[in-house]
């Protein structure tokens, strides 16, 4: 186990250098100049040239790359060009609103589309089925910031049963204005994942060994539950990775729809101010993540399939 975590983080090593300096040349390359940006467009050269120095920007391009290299691996990423804060305390308030919204919509998917899935591929042919299929039909069609749009519009403007905007204070008060945006968010991701456990599970219900346990006289929800769901998480764990790195990146947006603090509010404001250092953290922020969520899906895998443990 322990060999498999190490190799799994030592490839993953060139990814993430990979997009840290993809990250860093590609911010250069846009156009807008941050210290012009800052100091309006009355701003005199020498103004300009004395922000740059300030910012760190006068310096050579191979220099700044090391310094950034350097503030990532110290998880220091300097200080804001616009507010002046610390970058790090910016991650730090933001980034536990992105994460609860993440993992909410992901138990939000999981909880419906997994006993969806299972009972589509159970009464295959059926109402049921073919419910499920329209549902996950229909989710893979609307996107989420719609949706969110939609279930604001409803439940916020409409009834009045959820708040507007923000992320509230307090454990009750965070959930509560949690809800309708994880709810958006899970709602597609519950159409994807009980697609994918229908396909896999239907494909599992046609083994061999599920035959020959119906044959014994196995119980129809012991043989789906014990011997055929089991087999088909591999799969499903798969996907459930893929689907966390969608759900993090469809955050973002419902963030700016439900005006939520998160790392999607904060990137989308840095980029419009060519804010270099938060702009660079937030990406890198979302690297590990990538990283982090593979890493789990390989050592879920393990944990599911005995056959994966044996090679190790």
């Amino acid at each position: 186990m322990l060999r498999i975590v190490a190799a799994r983080i030592l490839d993953a090593v060139p990814t993430v250098l990979l997009v840290l300096t993809l990250v860093f040349f590609a911010l250069r390359v846009l156009p807008g100049d941050p210290a012009r940006l800052a100091l309006g467009e009355f701003a005199t050269p020498e103004q300009i040239a004395a922000l740059h120095a300030r910012m760190g920007l006068d310096a050579p391009l191979w220099r700044q790359y090391l310094t950034f290299l350097g503030q990532v691996a110290t998880f220091q990423f300097g200080t804001s060009f616009v507010s002046s804060e610390p970058v790090a305390g910016m991650l730090a308030q933001n980034l536990p609103f992105t994460i609860e919204l993440t993992l909410l919509a992901t138990i939000f998917g999981l909880a419906m589309g997994l006993p969806l899935g299972v009972a589509s591929a159970r009464r295959r042919g059926r109402s049921v089925d073919y419910g499920a299929r329209v549902f996950a039909l229909l989710g893979y069609a609307i996107p989420d910031f719609y949706l969110g749009a939609l279930l604001l519009i409803w439940f916020s403007l409409d009834l009045g049963l959820f708040p507007i905007n923000g992320g509230g204070s307090g454990i009750l008060d965070r959930l509560y204005h949690l809800v309708l945006p994880a709810l958006a968010l899970g709602v597609i991701k519950a159409a994807f994942m009980s697609r994918l456990t229908r396909g896999a599970l239907l494909e599992t219900l046609g083994r061999d060994y599920v035959r020959t346990a119906r044959a014994k006289g196995a119980r129809e929800p012991r043989v789906v539950y014990r011997h055929a769901l089991r087999n088909a998480l591999l799969p499903v764990s798969n996907g459930l990775a893929l689907s966390l790195l969608s759900t993090l990146s469809g955050a973002v947006a419902i963030e700016l729809i439900f005006n939520r603090p998160g790392l999607g509010t904060m990137l989308v404001e840095a980029v419009n101010t060519r804010d270099y250092p938060v702009v660079q953290a937030g990406l890198v922020v979302f690297a590990l993540f990538v990283v982090g969520v593979n890493l789990l899906a390989d050592l879920l895998n393990i944990v599911i399939d005995p056959r994966i443990r044996a090679r190790a």
